[in-house]
């Protein structure tokens, strides 16, 4: 990656909505050009989606929680993860070092909803125990670090 593709990915992570015809002004490429490149980033997995990031109150998901895993020492971790991605609640999970294996990140729209989550995952083959965490606000998330350009 060249400073322009930098420059493409830090544009695009602000604001995914950009046109070619945009991104190709702030670049100083033709929008040929930039259509070119981001589709390299495209099929390279630089670039892996482009969704629209929502208020999750807003669409019922008031409880976010961190919910810390101790796997059996006997599971297959393969399996515990392949457990962990049939369920919708887990936005986000974390191999981790130290005592527990992972972090999840979870949305429900209830504490309800957060306790019968915590019984599935405790029920789950290969998980000992869990540790779990209540966000009481996000005070922002998702936040794209600033990229460096490559050093010769």
């Amino acid at each position: 990656m060249d400073t322009i593709d930098l420059s493409l990915v830090e544009l695009l992570r602000g604001n995914a909505r950009l046109s070619y015809a945009e991104l190709a002004r702030q670049v100083g490429l033709s929008a040929p050009a930039v259509h070119e490149r981001v589709g390299k980033l495209e099929s390279s997995g630089v670039i892996q989606a482009y969704r629209a990031e929502v208020e999750p109150e807003s669409i019922g998901l008031g409880v976010t929680a961190l919910i810390g895993i101790i796997e059996d020492s006997d599971a297959d971790t393969d399996d515990v993860l392949e457990s962990f991605r049939r369920i919708p609640e887990i936005e986000s999970c974390y191999f981790m070092a130290g005592v527990e294996s992972f972090l999840l990140k979870a949305r429900v729209g209830t504490i309800a909803e957060l306790e019968q989550l915590i019984v599935r995952l405790n029920r789950t083959a290969g998980v000992a125990s869990t540790r779990t965490s209540i966000a009481l606000s996000t005070k922002w998330e998702n936040r794209p670090q600033p990229l460096e350009p490559p050093t010769a």
